[in-house]
């Protein structure tokens, strides 16, 4: 409504940040130039339930009672009128940072141990707000409503944003719950009854959503947006079942963290958390949480082997040659063992999956275990490393033997050239020892149907016995996306957001050539927020290839090159001709192969996921 350098009150509006339904919000400076929040309410878009009893507008008045280091922080309010309508304003000290849903949107997930710190500031906060005299419930607890306070070097989280918040001894009836994300409500809060116990699910949502980077009982929500109550039951009936755990192995997460995630989201408040002092008493060790007050099955937390389910391949755009030749060497052999007996064949003992950084290698490892409907463990270098000289052997020995228990298995390494660094180029005897214990497990685990699947940027310094037949021995070249792929890749990205009908796909992928997935990724996004600052109705072909003109690819060149010789020197010259050419080959042969080395850099900038 207002524009730069306008007036309200002695404040002087600098940009925008946000409209909402009945707010909006500014970047705004003082008469010395400090930098302030101020949100504007427009009385007349009020809901009844935002005043309080004599008249004064609830936010304006629970504001004012907010003086925390991990809460946003209370500045100034007061009335203005404009073009003839009246209006609230608060104004809060400006946080510099992000809020925690634009690090998961750019990190996908936290590590363990920054969980635990985001949600112990989160915790902390909402302590204070129960613990007033009158206790504050906030009721919309998600990532978006905390911000990340980086001004001192080191995040401090703040919650911010009390539109929906109220006194615990407020009335309940008619409380307003348009806006508020129901994947985020407690159980009890889906049908209006609101508490300290909500809060703390809400704060369990969270906490899972940045250790595992999605939602807890997730539900498809939008196939219900005109059926609340079928919403509702939906949701319902998703939490009825015991917490499914994701197949990451992750440094740091126990059964211990896994039951505090539990029984902070159990249906009956009164097995929650009751106070966020006992819940931070929990994450810190001093109290211990048992799986039989939570619902955590057996099945969930005794093993990290999980069954992956989704949508598979439908999730990969193009790589249609690649998904056609797994589904001939590893689904077919498994889906009719009978036959596959006969003339006997069994799945092969490891796969390679190599290429330039970037290109979604982890994605597409995952989404064929969905395909195949596999168990699967991801596994990274450090995940088996041990401070114990041959510690790294026994546990690359343990995660084999529970992968045969669990069969049909696939174990993802990625960066699998750190776990069977090429012997001649090191001089450590527990590495070497290592690397041995991997090839001895690698021999025939297809047999025991436990695929290994190894992914890596850098195939040169693999050890050469780890490339021979009947260990890594097919070997597929991921590449950069090709035309088809990256307009496919688009039509993704833009179909979660309100575009033009008109996009001209085709075109976009001819002018991202040499673009990985996360690059693309990128510029839909740069192009949405674009759409949002300009007011824009919807993400048009216009504002894309604006952002393409001024965006370049995240891989290089030389990097490309790099790569291209390596899968040159893998393929020896041969390919088979039979597979059709969608921009990427495939190698069937069984070589020892040597090349230049690839020393690119798969720097942060570059997700590990494809991002679809």
């Amino acid at each position: 409504m207002l524009a730069k350098n306008e007036h309200i009150d002695s404040y002087v509006i600098a940009f925008p940040i946000k409209e909402g339904a009945y707010a909006e919000t500014y970047r705004v400076k003082d008469s010395k130039g400090k930098n302030y929040f101020l949100k504007l309410i427009d009385y007349s878009k009020l809901h009844h339930t935002q005043f309080t009893e004599d008249g004064q507008v609830l936010e304006v008045e629970i504001a004012k009672q907010l003086h925390h280091v991990n809460i946003t922080s209370y500045h100034d309010s007061g009335k203005v009128q404009i073009n003839g309508n009246y209006y609230a304003f608060i104004v809060f000290d400006h946080i510099v940072g992000e809020t925690v849903a634009q690090k998961i949107e750019r990190d996908q997930r936290c590590s363990v141990y920054d969980a635990k710190q985001i949600i112990l500031g989160v915790l902390n906060g909402l302590k204070f707000l129960h613990g007033l005299d009158k206790p504050i419930i906030h009721n919309e607890i998600t990532m978006q409503n905390v911000m990340l306070d980086l001004s001192s070097g080191l995040p401090v989280p703040k919650i911010i944003d009390f539109g929906y918040a109220r006194y615990q001894n407020q009335s309940i009836s008619s409380f307003m719950k348009e806006g508020l994300d129901p994947l985020c409500q407690a159980t009890e809060a889906l049908n209006g009854v609101y508490s300290i116990q909500s809060d703390l699910f809400s704060v369990g949502v969270m906490l899972f959503r940045l250790v595992f980077g999605m939602f807890p009982f997730y539900t498809d929500v939008k196939k219900y947006q005109n059926d609340r109550n079928a919403m509702i039951e939906a949701i319902l009936e998703a939490r009825r079942q015991p917490l499914r755990i994701p197949s990451i192995a992750l440094k740091g997460l126990d059964e211990q963290l896994l039951c505090i995630m539990a029984k902070a989201m159990a249906m009956d408040k009164n097995q929650r958390f009751q106070t966020a002092d006992e819940f931070i008493k929990a994450i810190n060790g001093e109290i211990s949480i048992g799986r039989i007050a939570t619902n955590v099955g057996d099945s969930n937390t005794s093993n990290p082997l999980r069954r992956k389910t989704g949508n598979g391949f439908k999730d990969v755009a193009g790589m249609t040659a690649l998904k056609e030749q797994l589904q001939f060497d590893v689904i077919d052999v498994l889906q009719d063992p009978v036959k596959a007996q006969e003339f006997g064949l069994s799945i092969p003992n490891g796969i390679l999956f190599y290429g330039p950084p970037g290109c979604g290698k982890t994605f597409f490892a995952e989404k064929f275990a969905e395909e195949a409907g596999f168990n699967y463990l991801y596994i990274k270098c450090s995940d088996v490393a041990s401070p114990y000289i041959h510690g790294g052997q026994g546990k690359i020995a343990e995660i084999f033997e529970e992968a045969r228990k669990n069969a049909p298995t696939i174990l993802f390494f990625d960066e699998i050239e750190a776990m069977i660094h090429d012997r001649s180029k090191q001089d450590n005897v527990s590495m070497a020892g290592e690397v041995n214990e991997f090839l001895a497990q690698l021999n025939n685990c297809g047999e025991h149907k436990v695929l290994v699947i190894g992914a890596t940027n850098k195939p040169s310094e693999i050890d050469e016995a780890a490339l021979r037949a009947g260990r890594l021995e097919y070997k597929y070249y991921i590449p950069l996306p090709d035309a088809e792929t990256r307009a496919a890749i688009f039509e993704i990205n833009l179909s979660q957001r309100k575009s033009d009908s008109a996009i001209d796909y085709e075109k976009l992928a001819r002018l991202t050539e040499n673009y990985i997935s996360a690059d693309i990724k990128k510029i839909v996004l740069d192009a949405a927020r674009l759409a949002f600052r300009r007011k824009l109705e919807k993400i048009t072909q216009e504002l894309l290839e604006e952002v393409i003109a001024n965006s370049k690819p995240s891989i290089s060149m030389d990097i490309i090159r790099k790569h291209e010789k390596i899968r040159d020197a893998f393929e020896g010259g041969k390919r088979d001709d039979h597979l059709p050419s969608i921009g990427f080959k495939i190698e069937k042969e069984k070589v020892k192969v040597k090349e230049e080395e690839s020393s690119d850099d798969d720097s942060g900038t570059v997700p590990k996921k494809m991002g679809f």
